[in-house]
């Protein structure tokens, strides 16, 4: 029987483990067409953060040569832990990615009660499949969505008495997160957002004050925004460290959302348009989106708006 190749934990990890991680993960998306790990994983890898991760790691020819990583959360009490995991493409089918699995499960057990999800970027049949033979079940699909930024765009269209206007750093930032919060209040993780996350991304190179858009009433209250994202060295921008791999810039929805006293009024679909126009109007060619499967009514809008469906992102959760 060939042995389980071994596992590392670590609470902590140096510059370097950080450096190659991120370079692994880039490796990883170059070959299958989708990063393994997600935003908030890589901020937290970058910037670190106070929420306690637990990191898995395993070394390839050298004890220094990181092959294979799992990053393990374990601060949600209700929903239980969640791990993330890439194996560098020249040292898969070794079995690496089930023990990097089965190392997560342990530490799942351990922390959590064993309750754990995982995530599967791309939704690549050999992850599913791990996940399942594993006592995974499937149960959350998030859809990746783009659209062409050159096909016709309607104006944007604001309910009366509203106006548009850029975020301000520093001033808008506690308003801005009550009305994330209020948005976005079943949301499993971006209701959940605090000022360090906030902060995290208002940091990082690709963002931009006139790309995050806010919707206020006369009276200065917020009705919803529009945070726009742009991957990639765009026209107008430099290239943005772990991005910077990506081919040909391409704009994002990273975030929308409504205040719920405002909901049914258009300002949506408003928002969505005005921030199609900025993407456009700095160059670029095509934008992405994220939106859950489940969320139906999400989705017809997009739809409305040209939006088709690109690739999914899957979690799998641990049957007990």
């Amino acid at each position: 029987m060939i042995p389980a190749p071994a596992v590392h934990r670590a609470e902590h990890l140096s510059p370097d483990q950080v450096g190659q991680v991120l370079a692994l993960m880039r490796a990883a998306g170059d070959t299958d067409g989708a990063l393994p790990l997600s935003e908030h994983v890589v901020l937290h890898l970058r910037h670190g953060g106070e929420a306690p991760a637990v990191h898995l790691l395993a070394y390839g020819e050298t004890p220094e040569q990181i092959v294979g990583y799992a990053y393990v959360d374990t601060t949600d009490a209700v929903e239980g832990a969640s791990a993330e995991l890439v194996v560098h493409p020249l040292h898969r089918r070794r079995g690496l990615g089930r023990a990097l699995v089965t190392a997560a499960m342990a530490v799942a057990d351990e922390r959590n009660g064993g309750r754990l999800r995982l995530w599967a970027h791309g939704d690549h049949p050999s992850a599913s499949a791990l996940a399942i033979r594993l006592g995974f079940d499937r149960v959350r699909v998030l859809l990746q969505l783009r659209r062409s930024l050159s096909a016709p765009l309607d104006e944007a269209v604001l309910p009366a008495g509203a106006h548009l206007r850029a975020f301000r750093p520093g001033v808008d930032d506690e308003a801005w997160l009550a009305l994330n919060a209020a948005a976005f209040a079943e949301h499993p993780e971006q209701g959940k957002w605090t000022l360090d996350d906030l902060h995290m991304r208002l940091s990082e190179p690709w963002f931009e004050a006139a790309g995050f858009l806010l919707a206020e009433a006369g009276d200065g209250r917020l009705l919803g925004f529009h945070w726009t994202k742009v991957h990639g060295a765009a026209p107008t921008q430099p290239g943005d460290g772990e991005e910077a791999h990506v081919p040909e810039p391409i704009g994002e929805v990273y975030v929308l959302g409504v205040s719920p006293d405002a909901n049914g009024g258009g300002l949506g679909r408003a928002l969505t348009l005005a921030g199609l126009w900025h993407l456009r109007d700095r160059g670029l060619a095509q934008v992405m989106l994220y939106v859950d499967e489940s969320n139906t009514r999400a989705l017809a809008l997009y739809r409305r708006l040209g939006f088709v469906r690109w690739s999914n992102d899957v979690s799998f959760q641990r049957t007990l």
